[in-house]
Order: C-alpha cells, then sequence, then structure tokens
C-alpha cells in the first residue's frame, strides 16, 4: 500500500473511507445542501432535533439530579464524537460522519440509563422487547417529527448504519438495508467502527472519573487496574504532591490518549494488511478498528472492574431497582389506560399498540419520567440517589 495516504491533508479522505458524494443515499429523496456535504447534513439534523435535546437530562450512570458535574448521555456523546473525530484523522476517514453517529448512537436510551432499558424490555417481552440501540434508529427513522414530507431525520445510509452498532438476526430481517450486513456478516464503515470504540473509550474512562467524584469508588482501588495505576505513577513521578481532582483527571486524561493511540497504531497495522481500495471491500473484510491484543485485555481489566464496583455497587442497585419500578408502573398504567398519554400518542397506541407506549416512554428525560410517575401515582418521586459526595 502507498504510504503517503497515512500523510495526506485532514481534508483528504483515504480511499478506504466513506465518501459523502458517493452515498447509498436518503429513504426520501431531497435536493442536495449547496453549503454541507451530506454527512454534515446528517450531523446538523441530529443535533437539531428534540431527541438530542433530551440528552441533557438522562442518566449516564448518575441520576441527573444528583450532581451538575456528572456526566449525562448528553455530554458523553460530545465526549465519543471528539474522541472518535481525533481517531479518525489520523486514519484518513470521515470525520463528520463519525461525528453524525457518535452524536447519534444514543438517542434512543431511556431514562434512568440500562435500568431504565432493562425494565422497558421486560414490559415489552410480550410485543417483541425493547433495546435502546434499535430505538435510536427508530428516533431518526421514524419517531422525530420536524419536516413536512417525511417522518423522521431520513439520514443517509451510512449514518443509520452506524447507529446501529448490533442486531439480533430476526430483527436485522425486519430493517432493510441497515439490517443487511447482520444477515450477510459483513462490517459496517471504519467511520462506525470508530465511533463504536470511541463510544467504549469514553464511558470506561468517564466513569471512573465520574465514579471517584461521586465516592462510590475510591482511588485505592484502582492501584490494582493497571491502565490507571501505570498512569497514576506516571502523573506522581511527574508532578510530585500532586493529589485530588488534579491527580484524577491527568491520569484519566492519559489513559485515555494510551487507548486512542494504541487504536490508531493497531488500526493501521490492519489496514495495510488488508489493503482495501474501497468502502466495499472494508465491509468484506473482518473487523480492522481495534486495538492491540495487550491494550484490549488492559482495557477489558478496567471495565470488569467498573461493572463490579460502580456499576453493581449496593447504592447504585438500590437506586437502579427504584428507577426500573418508576419504568414499570409508567408503563403498566399507560398500558391499562391509554387515555392517560397525549393525544398523538393515545392515537398511536391504536395504530401499532404496546409499541407506542414504549416510544413514548422511552422518549422520557429522567425527571419528567419522576414527574409522570408521581401525577399517575399520587406517590412523592423515589430517591434515587447513590453517589456519597460531590466535590
Amino acid at each position: 500500500m502507498d504510504n503517503s495516504a497515512w500523510t495526506r491533508a485532514p481534508a483528504a479522505l483515504a480511499p478506504w473511507a466513506a465518501d459523502p458524494a458517493a452515498s447509498r443515499g436518503r429513504r426520501h429523496c431531497e435536493p442536495r445542501a449547496g453549503t454541507r456535504s451530506e454527512f454534515q447534513r446528517d450531523r446538523d439534523r441530529i443535533v437539531h432535533c428534540t431527541a438530542f435535546r433530551r440528552l441533557e437530562y438522562k442518566t449516564q450512570v448518575f441520576v441527573n439530579h444528583e450532581g451538575d458535574l456528572f456526566r449525562t448521555r448528553l455530554t458523553h456523546s460530545i465526549e465519543v464524537a471528539q474522541i472518535g473525530r481525533s481517531i479518525g484523522r489520523n486514519l484518513g476517514l470521515n470525520e463528520d460522519l463519525i461525528e453524525a453517529i457518535a452524536l447519534a448512537h444514543d438517542l434512543g436510551h431511556t431514562p434512568f440509563g440500562h435500568a431504565g432499558q432493562d425494565a422497558l424490555h421486560e414490559c415489552m417481552r410480550a410485543h417483541g422487547g425493547f433495546e435502546h440501540n434499535l430505538q435510536s434508529l427508530r428516533v431518526v427513522d421514524e419517531l422525530e417529527q420536524r419536516y413536512a414530507a417525511f417522518d423522521g431525520l431520513n439520514l443517509c445510509f451510512e449514518t443509520r448504519e452506524g447507529i446501529l452498532k448490533h442486531c439480533r438476526l430476526e430483527d436485522a430481517r425486519t430493517l432493510g438495508e441497515p439490517g443487511e450486513r447482520f444477515l450477510q456478516r459483513r462490517q459496517p464503515s471504519l467511520e462506525a467502527q470508530v465511533a463504536n470504540l470511541a463510544d467504549e473509550i469514553a464511558y470506561n474512562n468517564h466513569d471512573v472519573d465520574d465514579g471517584l467524584r461521586s465516592g462510590l469508588l475510591r482511588l485505592g482501588q484502582l492501584d490494582r487496574i493497571e491502565l490507571f495505576a501505570g498512569h497514576r505513577r506516571t502523573v506522581e513521578r511527574l508532578h510530585p504532591g500532586v493529589s485530588g481532582r488534579r491527580l484524577v483527571h491527568e491520569t484519566i486524561r492519559r489513559m485515555i490518549d494510551d487507548l486512542v493511540v494504541d487504536l490508531i497504531a493497531e488500526s493501521r497495522r490492519r489496514i495495510e494488511a488488508a489493503a482495501p481500495a474501497s468502502l466495499d471491500e472494508v465491509r468484506a473484510a473482518p473487523p480492522l478498528v481495534a486495538f492491540s491484543s495487550a491494550m484490549r485485555e488492559r482495557s477489558a481489566q478496567l471495565k470488569r472492574f467498573l461493572h463490579a464496583g460502580l456499576y453493581r455497587h449496593p447504592r447504585v442497585d438500590e437506586a437502579m431497582g427504584r428507577a426500573r419500578g418508576v419504568v414499570r408502573r409508567l408503563f403498566d398504567a399507560y398500558a391499562a389506560d391509554p387515555s392517560q398519554l397525549p393525544a398523538e400518542h393515545r392515537e398511536r397506541v391504536q395504530a401499532i399498540g404496546m409499541r407506542a407506549v414504549a416510544d413514548y416512554i422511552a422518549g422520557m428525560t429522567d425527571r419528567f419520567a419522576l414527574r409522570e410517575h408521581a401525577r399517575l401515582t399520587g406517590e412523592p418521586p423515589p430517591e434515587l440517589a447513590c453517589s456519597e459526595a460531590v466535590d
């Protein structure tokens, strides 16, 4: 392969990148935008949509009202986009497509994070289940109502494909073009692969930050986590006496940099070995964006620690148990009496059944869900805070 591709100006795309001029198009034909590429147009539609604004008040790990400094789904999505663009620039990829996918990937998330998703899936088990990744695609394809000519945002195929990170085969068969790659066992674009791993980098590292800020994690617990401990030692050697938030921020900054540099190097190696001459050849190849085996293990160790020490912390479990109860009671109330829904959603229940109830609940912010729960039950909102301290 001609290694000059690695030294192209940032505006130039590598042969293996997604070219907006060669997009597989939109579900509904529209004239091209005069001042923006197709993927820039997608990004802008996502940023201006209602579901994107709601992410500000949706749980990442800690419920929105617990503190102003914890991540929300909105700040997380912005962080994913920043990390993804940095990786994409170094691989000659289309940064606008990466950004669009990153900003849209959580649009379908329920209130209260994965606890809300799990509860809504249980409620919908007899009606096809619920999965937030599929819901994100449903939001951009159907649920947003901003345009006179069509439902949804009418995004490009490449953006829609990237939003759908994983999918059961039975669901893939119902989705048309975005589901094809799961049936054919092909890969998405490299931009979609980058956005997926940028998501992992962002939530693993920033959940460490929020976990420490909350008081549910302690610095000493992280001494046995290789990715964190090694960088902490480096920070303390270079900056004797540093402590508190400075120590945490400097350590996490270096962790993210280490992961990004490793991902770029390993992905370059794989791309050079596969030598794809086009996006079609990327789709036919095995995954080309990846960590090295050593870094993959270090990242997996951190992920296992967070699952055990933070996501399954007794205080988090207790709060999220109450959150699951809120979602279940909302579903049961609307299912039993659809007149409690706004008029447009009552009409959708008549047309598509309980999927309309799931759409309505999934679109709620944390605080709106709590207000609705109080209205429907006559009970005060349950206590969902799980952090011990906020600085």
